[in-house]
């Protein structure tokens, strides 16, 4: 019998059918005017000597990283240079492909790898999907399929390992990928070799013993490897189809949280596994990689939870590991982050690594950085398999595509996740009848939905309302989300504020010293100008009671300290004995805490608009 793969419960659209609207293209375009869109400009190792482009450099993952998120940043802006850019790099990897079917440098190089090494190729894989589902090009599953019958021979007498044994899954969903576009089976044999070779991602996460932060360096405890571990189990589901390996996509996010998890929705890893103390960092990498696991996960599963953690990463923590104008970013970022200087912290990680810059402490980050704003974008929108849409992230944005034969045009006009209202406009050319999947996040209680004739539904928070109608053109649904105050407990017993998918942070004054390079793009530490070392005065019973909401324009630039929209006004105590340790905010006092100094009113802002914070304060008596 024929293998085959169970299908996939939604169907990611091609990056053409997607555009951001609103602050979306806004984020968008400020990353384009930043490091992204000038990188090669400005970073010998992405310039015209890199070793894909024929010079000398890098020629690893550096290049396939950076192209990644430049390709769906070029499309989704519909930007003719940023295109050029991409186009560039990707004809470079179409045509790096040898006779026997390699694709790029064969060479080791100063990162330590080894000759043939296919962990590169597994993001060049990852371009190529896309640029395939925007252009349509034939010579891309050409190329494809002979590097895979290289691949498929080389690992008879050349075994994964490195970086390529822990990172297969993100091969292996590419193959998936291939083999529904060829239906070629012996590229599910590759699959089942590739697991075979493969670090064991579902038993690692199912069996977790790495419950403490880590002491030494093993590829099982880096950060990012672990992040893009977590959709293994289900990119291996479609194929083994065992309850078990399904199982482990939830188990892995489960396990992260419980001994290294962030109020962000991260897990810590300052280069290794780290613990929850919120003053221990999380690499960029780990960030822009998590969000695509679940990214890819809510593609095979369609579980609400997924795309509610994919929305409280990308709404927190990937905008402040950026300076608001996306020139600089952190290696490391930190919930409790009060100072960025270059200091021995105690991690595994240099001490560059939660300064802001160009390459801070190494550069994977600088390459791949790329991706995270662009593929959220591209992953609002999906199809169903009962030939509706479905909307996985709220975001201004309208897709466009082709249902039963119509063009049919979707738009989101929101401001959300600053305010909570989501109005989806339908325009379609004729009547049409299809089913329109609307996600409601498990935190939305007392949500509602108001469909074109004024209807309410019943609706199941942590679920999707299926409504299933002829769409007329020109009609409305209007989705209310009300953003309740909640409190989660975090290190020592701290608390820590989130209102709707948006977690809130002390703002804290700050100055950007240069210390090296040339600005905008050289590598600042940012400094405190004003007390941080707050308590929090909250009644836990009845939070919403404790804090002030006061919202603000939603400006050009909503991910900064000045542009936030939505302020916390609260009540908090100074902790005298709570001061810096090693360049951060020492261990969090264990709650409930006494003061004597006097009661202070002060702001929370949202965590993505903040450069230093607070974010798990101790709770006063």
């Amino acid at each position: 019998m024929t293998e085959r793969l169970l299908p996939l419960k939604l169907q990611p659209l091609p990056m053409v059918e997607i555009k951001p609207q609103g602050w979306l293209k806004d984020q968008l375009t400020i990353q384009s005017k930043g490091l992204s869109g000038h990188i090669e400009e400005v970073w010998e190792d992405l310039g015209p000597d890199n070793m894909w482009l024929g010079g000398t450099r890098d020629g690893w993952e550096r290049g396939p990283y950076y192209v990644d998120g430049l390709l769906p940043l070029a499309y989704l802006l519909e930007d003719p240079a940023l295109k050029a850019k991409a186009h560039k790099w990707i004809q470079a990897f179409l045509n790096y492909q040898d006779e026997s079917g390699w694709i790029g440098p064969i060479k080791a190089n100063d990162r330590g790898t080894y000759p043939r090494d296919p962990w590169p190729i597994f993001v060049v894989f990852k371009v190529f999907v896309q640029y395939y589902e925007a252009t349509k090009e034939d010579r891309v599953l050409e190329v494809m399929l002979k590097f895979c019958r290289t691949l498929h021979q080389q690992l008879e007498y050349m075994p994964l390992r490195s970086w390529a044994m822990f990172r297969w899954a993100d091969m292996a969903w590419c193959v998936q990928w291939l083999w529904e576009k060829t239906q070629e089976d012996w590229l599910l044999d590759l699959n089942r070799k590739l697991a075979e070779q493969g670090y064991n991602w579902p038993d690692h996460f199912t069996n977790f013993t790495y419950q403490r932060p880590a002491t030494e360096s093993k590829f099982e405890t880096h950060v990012v490897n672990n992040a893009m571990g977590i959709k293994t189990g289900g990119v291996w589901y479609r194929q083994s189809q065992r309850e078990a390996d399904r199982q482990a996509a939830y188990r892995a996010i489960e396990n992260l949280d419980k001994y290294h998890g962030q109020v962000t929705g991260l897990f810590t890893g300052d280069e290794h596994f780290a613990g929850k103390d919120p003053s221990r960092g999380t690499e960029l990498c780990a960030v822009v990689e998590y969000m695509f696991s679940l990214e890819v996960l809510m593609a095979i599963l369609a579980d609400v939870r997924l795309a509610d953690r994919l929305e409280l990463i990308a709404y927190n923590a990937l905008p402040a590991t950026f300076s608001p104008d996306m020139w600089t970013h952190q290696y490391d970022q930190q919930a409790n982050q009060v100072l960025c200087s270059i200091v021995d912290r105690g991690w595994t990680n240099g001490v560059e690594a939660n300064i802001f810059g160009l390459e801070p402490n190494f550069g994977c980050c600088a390459a791949n950085m790329h991706q995270g704003w662009p593929k959220l974008a591209t992953h609002t929108w999906m199809k169903t398999p009962d030939g509706g849409l479905a909307t996985i992230v709220y975001a201004p944005s309208t897709v466009t595509t082709n249902i039963g034969g119509q063009k049919v045009s979707l738009t989101q006009d929101t401001q959300y996740p600053f305010r909570e209202t989501v109005t989806i406009r339908v325009e379609t050319e004729q009547p049409i009848r299809f089913p329109l999947h609307l996600r409601i996040p498990g935190w939305a209680k007392g949500a509602s939905v108001t469909l074109p004739d004024g209807t309410q539904p019943e609706i199941t928070c942590g679920e999707y309302l299926i409504v299933d109608r002829t769409w007329n053109g020109g009609e409305e649904v209007t989705l209310h989300f009300p953003m309740a105050i909640t409190v989660k407990r975090g290190f020592n017993g701290s608390v820590a504020i989130q209102r709707g998918p948006l977690v809130y942070s002390l703002k804290i004054g700050d100055q950007w010293v240069l210390v090296d390079g040339t600005d905008p793009y050289g590598d600042y530490e940012v400094h405190p100008t004003t007390p941080w070392n707050y308590g929090l005065l909250v009644d836990l019973e009845s939070p919403d009671s404790s804090f002030e909401v006061r919202l603000k324009p939603v400006g050009d630039m909503p991910f900064s300290p000045e542009g936030a929209p939505v302020e916390l006004v609260a009540q908090g105590k100074r902790i005298p004995q709570w001061q810096l340790v090693n360049g951060s905010a020492g261990p969090i006092p264990q709650s409930p805490v006494s003061s004597d100094a006097p009661t202070e009113t002060i702001i929370l802002i949202p965590y993505g608009c903040t450069n230093l914070r607070i974010t798990e304060f101790p709770l006063v008596k």
